[in-house]
């Protein structure tokens, strides 16, 4: 196989084996290989390779991380009969290891939540760190699934998300699934505090919503454009909601298998690598989300 790999990152966390049988599909289904990686500090800190004086004869890091892709190779084999697996041990922290897997992958999962962090978190620090870093596209698994699902895709208008947009029509395509594009749109800010039909909502006053609503239809029919002709075999359902932005697609997540996001958008600060649209579904979706960067 010449095509660059799907790589997953595991721990031995529960949300990781969720990761491993997700990506073991993903590279099946791009008949590439999977890549599973494992990064690790305790060689920093002078922790001898074979069995630990602390524990158990088998206790030791060769032993541990020997179980631990072990037990990746089997799940993958049982998700995606006939994927081809290796593995990769990594001295070093998590996020700058993936971030360097991420250069010559095709897509790089993880699950939400690792063995590290604290418990009251939504989501772990590295699944928010790498997709805003990553080289390729970003898969965070979460929520449950739902494999009969259409892929969702927020649609903006800018040119950062037309990325995303490309992700996720060829996402469908492999799935064999039907593509819902959402754009949402609201006379007010998401940033805001004010909510279309409010008292001050001065367009609805001066009676422009049509205008406006009309101008939104062409911005979401535009992004379109060219990608149906090029997935025929994708049945899209262009969606136009009225409503902020994060809520909407929340709420939308629910019927989809997978959620497709850019990692920046329109709005927010130019100097945050995440948005906050892309944040708010990778710590609330109630399906997988696929985080985009521009460029990409």
């Amino acid at each position: 196989m010449s095509s660059p790999p799907v790589v997953v990152g595991v721990d031995g966390s529960a949300s990781a084996w969720a990761a491993v049988e997700t990506a073991a599909r993903e590279a099946l289904l791009r008949d590439t290989e999977l890549r599973v990686v494992h990064a690790f500090l305790w060689p920093a800190m002078h922790v001898p390779p074979g069995s630990s004086v602390l524990g158990p004869p088998t206790g030791g890091v060769q032993e541990s991380v020997e179980a631990l892709l072990a037990e990746a190779a089997g799940r993958a084999r049982r998700a995606a009969p006939g994927v081809v697996t290796r593995h990769a041990v990594i001295a070093g922290e998590s996020v700058g290891a993936l971030e360097a897997e991420s250069r010559t992958a095709q897509l790089v999962v993880l699950g939400e939540r690792g063995t590290g962090g604290f418990a009251h978190l939504l989501l772990g620090s590295t699944a928010v760190q790498l997709a805003a870093h990553a080289h390729c596209p970003v898969l965070v698994v979460r929520g449950r699934e739902v494999r009969d699902g259409p892929v969702l895709v927020a649609v903006d208008g800018s040119p950062q998300g037309r990325g995303a947009l490309s992700f996720a029509f060829a996402e469908a395509s492999l799935r064999g699934a039907g593509l819902e594009a959402l754009h949402a749109w609201t006379t007010w800010s998401d940033h805001g505090e004010m909510v279309p039909g409010s008292p001050v909502d001065v367009l609805e006053l001066l009676g422009d919503i049509d205008e406006l609503r009309a101008t939104e239809e062409r911005l979401l029919a535009e992004a379109l454009t060219g990608l149906r002709e090029h997935y025929p075999d994708v049945t899209v359902r262009p969606s136009l909601v009225r409503g902020r932005t994060r809520p909407v697609l929340i709420e939308a997540s629910g019927r989809a298998q997978l959620v497709v996001v850019g990692a920046r958008g329109h709005g927010g600060f130019t100097g945050l690598l995440l948005g906050s649209v892309s944040q708010a579904l990778l710590h609330h979706a109630h399906c997988p989300v696929a985080v985009v960067r521009s460029g990409l």
